[in-house]
């Protein structure tokens, strides 16, 4: 086998690899090595600063520690309620039943959530939850349950490999994964890991809007891509859940959330005509609507001409004592006053409607999230099933720690079960010459340029509100953006190699672009954070799930029924008097 000369190769060796490091890898591979299974972990990002560390809000589980009467089959049905019936009602029940063991195993970690005075856990209301079932640690519970988990793996001595960016999965004849091939984001060099099954936990594809909440290296649509490329398929790539409180600026941290909290404390929305709109779309709930009707509130407000010049919304909260605004919103008071000197006791803050969580992700089954490769599996946000059409506040973060422990143990028992271990050596020559390729790239194009081509595309024709011909017409602004790709210019220099780390997260994005815009093509109906103004009814036809194909062909999935005990307690939740999180 010839070793490219470009760059140093390592060679790891490992049964389970997990590709990302935060709350899902983490939990993932904390389980196998407690296991005594032999894992790798590998992240681009730092492991202390993983996308997890945003989630501000809370983790869902029926614990009944304040309201006795939840159980985690309400928490199904308000779950698959609040998905507009998009979601697996398999994955759901899995996720519910098993929420409480989550919640035990981070304490088990060392988790501080709050508790109250005789030592239960505290449980506050998010929005569309019928009891109070959200655990939480101040409004930094993401961060919190990142620090466990690395802490837990600290202790574990797992081996993580931080700043490395992985480039492609390794699969054989036979289309079995056998593992991945990537390069160290700092010094170039090239890693070749060989593992028995790949768990992927790389994030969702929010990134590719111009506003959105995550940073400018995360969310860019890496699972999209990794797993396509290996031959699996993509599910409910058009439902993305756009924030109704992104700030404007400065335009570096565009998107940048601010927590619903500031509703929840009694936050006020004002168009620029100083009307609080909300009294037009939700009279009764008004700011404590749900994330998809305040965000196409404020979507429709900036449309039709009432938004501020910067084209956003006022969300104003000076009118609230002083005391209340430094005790319950510290983190929103300090983020302004850091990116834009503003004193939120005094003036309101500018917002817009921001991508924030991608819903669908890579096909998985529900049992053990096993993808339509042999030996992969995939978790967290870069997987499907459990959200639909409107993700339910606080169950991002308690699908990390069930699905993170149950695929470790599948993944564990598919490699324990392979006979021979078959590699290809072309696989390995073909990810090795995709990245010198892109190394030798020298064309007039820039990669960040046409990375905000993307982001431009999506915002203006994929954003809160769709319609056919904005859709068409993002299609062919893709087709355009993709024939400028092939003359990208790549310069790694002293600094290293962000720019080549830039040119693959360019590639997912295309990819991830595409899968979303043909997809939202395919839902010709209103549902949940999907809106067509030219298809403005729900369709019951299309209650069900759109399974996207490389060949940009798509599949209408059929979801399987609601169990009986679990519809038995479907019904719409008022937001009265909660925190819609």
């Amino acid at each position: 086998m010839t070793v490219s000369t470009a760059a140093p190769e390592r060679r790891l060796s490992t049964s389970i690899l997990v590709i990302g490091t935060g709350g899902s890898g983490l939990r993932a591979a904390i389980e196998l090595a407690e296991a005594g299974v032999d894992v790798l972990v590998a992240g681009k990002r730092p492991r202390n600063d993983a996308h997890t560390s945003l989630a501000a809000g809370g983790i869902n589980a029926a614990l009944g520690t304040m309201d006795p009467g939840d159980s985690w089959q309400q928490h199904a049905a308000d779950t698959i309620t609040e998905s507009y019936l998009l979601a697996d009602p398999r994955t759901v029940e899995t996720v519910t039943r098993n929420a409480a063991r989550g919640i035990e195993d981070l304490e088990r970690y060392g988790m501080p959530f709050a508790r109250e005075d005789d030592g239960r856990i505290s449980q506050r209301f998010f929005g569309a939850h019928t009891f109070r079932r959200t655990a939480f640690s101040g409004d930094y519970t993401g961060l919190e349950i990142q620090r466990t988990l690395v802490n837990r793996a600290a202790q574990l001595r797992i081996p993580i490999v931080d700043s490395l960016y992985v480039t492609r999965l390794l699969t054989n004849e036979d289309g079995a994964v056998f593992g991945a091939y990537g390069f160290d984001i700092e010094d170039g060099t090239r890693y070749l890991i060989h593992a028995d099954a790949v768990i992927l936990a790389a994030g969702g594809h929010n990134r590719i809007w111009r506003r959105t909440s995550s940073r400018r290296d995360e969310n860019t649509g890496d699972s999209f891509r990794l797993a396509v490329l290996a031959g699996a398929r993509l599910r409910d790539a058009e439902l993305v859940q756009f924030h109704p409180s992104g700030i404007l600026e400065p335009e570096n941290a565009a998107g940048t959330l601010i927590s619903e909290a500031a509703r929840g404390e009694g936050g006020i929305l004002r168009n620029a005509l100083g009307e609080r709109f909300m009294e037009r779309y939700d009279p009764e709930r008004m700011e404590l609507s749900t994330r998809d009707r305040v965000a196409l509130a404020a979507f429709t407000e900036i449309k039709e001409g009432r938004g501020t010049a910067n084209g956003g919304v006022w969300l104003d909260v000076s009118h609230l004592p002083r005391e209340t605004i430094m005790r319950r919103l510290p983190r929103v008071y300090q983020t302004m006053l850091e990116l834009q000197m503003l004193d939120i006791t005094t003036d309101p803050i500018e917002i817009a409607p921001t991508a924030h969580y991608s819903m669908g992700g890579v096909w998985v089954r529900p049992e053990d999230h096993s993808t339509d490769v042999p030996g992969l599996y995939a978790i967290g946000e870069a997987s499907s099933g459990l959200h639909g059409a409107n993700r339910l506040g606080g169950n991002s973060l308690i699908e990390l720690l069930v699905y993170g422990r149950i695929t470790a143990h599948a993944a564990a028992d598919y490699a324990t079960g392979l006979a021979a271990h078959r590699r290809s050596a072309s696989a390995v020559a073909e990810a090795r010459a995709e990245i010198d390729g892109l190394l030798a790239s020298d064309g007039p194009e820039n990669v960040r340029a046409l990375q905000r081509a993307i982001r431009n595309t999506m915002t203006e024709h994929a954003g809160v509100v769709r319609d056919e011909q904005g859709l068409r017409t993002g299609l062919t602004e893709l087709d355009a953006i993709e024939a400028r790709i092939a003359s990208i210019g790549v310069h790694p220099d002293i600094a290293g190699y962000q720019d080549l780390a830039h040119a693959f997260d360019l590639l997912s994005s295309a990819l991830a672009a595409r899968a979303t815009l043909q997809s939202a093509l395919e839902r010709r109906e209103t549902r949940g954070c999907h809106n067509r103004s030219d298809y403005p009814e729900t369709d019951p036809s299309l209650q069900v799930n759109l399974v996207w194909s490389a060949d940009g062909t798509i599949e209408r999935e059929q979801i399987p029924p609601v169990p009986e005990e679990i519809a038995a307690l479907m019904r719409e939740v008022s937001s009265a008097g909660k925190l819609v999180e």
